[in-house]
């Protein structure tokens, strides 16, 4: 037992959430803390933030403090202050994120400003700004961990009024893998989680209820939304012993949702 403990682990580990005081920001965190790990957690919110983390603190070593990263100034903030407060970083989640919804006809300029400047922007130049903390805490045969959050949307055509939410995901998605082929060879495993539907604070509109929750679930091939331990299993899998050999992955958590076709091409399917 203590072996296959041992694989999913984080012990010692010191760690970084973006966007950690809610949804899945959170639940990453919470498993995190609870695996063994020091968490410094950063939202654009710093009260709750640091409420959320003297929650957690109960379980283990939990930080919580402001951090915007949808601007330049905001993100070296947020770098001076990780700086301070540790030396080390093992792992790096960028969960922070921001979405947009509007009709095709009305999207307009801002909707991709924002979103991009969040989503994209903001989450590459943070992972730029923490690489040498990432390469430096590294050791040969336990890399240094970045999980970037991504989502189903950035794999399937699907953005149901979200156009710059679903085109940043899919730039993610990319990028994950362009970071892990250049920093694979110095220490450092980058790979993505891409949720299907959960019941966040992002998706209340479409989840909140439970007839819509329940229609949710019928649309996904394995018959329900995703629950936190979903995630925690996949976020101590790509950040433990487990996740050493693994980079560049961009792990499907949706249920089915992104190879969902009709099941035949050449009759109809079966009712």
């Amino acid at each position: 037992m203590k072996k296959l403990e041992s694989l999913f682990s984080v012990r010692g580990k010191t760690a970084l959430v973006t966007g950690g005081a809610t949804g899945i920001g959170r639940i990453c965190a919470e498993t995190l803390v609870a695996a063994g790990a020091r968490v410094l957690i950063a939202s654009r919110k710093a009260d709750q933030c640091r409420k959320v983390a003297d929650e957690l603190a109960a379980q283990g070593a939990c930080e919580g403090f402001g951090g915007d990263v949808a601007t330049e100034a905001g993100v070296n903030a947020l770098t001076q202050e990780v700086r301070q407060r540790t030396e080390r970083l093992d792992i790096l989640v960028n969960n922070a994120g921001t979405t947009w919804g509007a009709p095709f006809e009305k999207f307009d300029w801002a909707a991709w400003e924002k979103v991009l400047s969040v989503n994209l922007v903001g989450l590459f130049t943070l992972t730029r700004n923490l690489m040498p903390m990432l390469i430096a805490s590294a050791k040969p045969g336990d890399p240094s961990r970045v999980v970037n959050i991504g989502s189903m949307t950035g794999t399937l055509p699907l953005a149901d009024g979200a156009y710059s939410y679903a085109t940043s995901k899919a730039a993610v998605h990319h990028l994950t893998r362009i970071l892990a082929n250049e920093f694979a060879e110095r220490g450092v495993n980058v790979n993505t989680i891409a949720p299907g539907p959960f019941n966040t604070r992002m998706t209340a509109f479409a989840l909140g209820e439970e007839p819509k929750r329940e229609h949710a679930a019928s649309t996904v091939p394995v018959g329900r939304i995703g629950e936190p331990h979903d995630l925690a299993a996949s976020i101590l899998y790509l950040c433990g012993a487990g996740g050493g050999f693994v980079t560049g992955a961009i792990l499907p958590l949706d249920g089915g949702l992104s190879v969902q076709t009709r099941k035949h091409m050449f009759r109809e399917d079966e009712a």
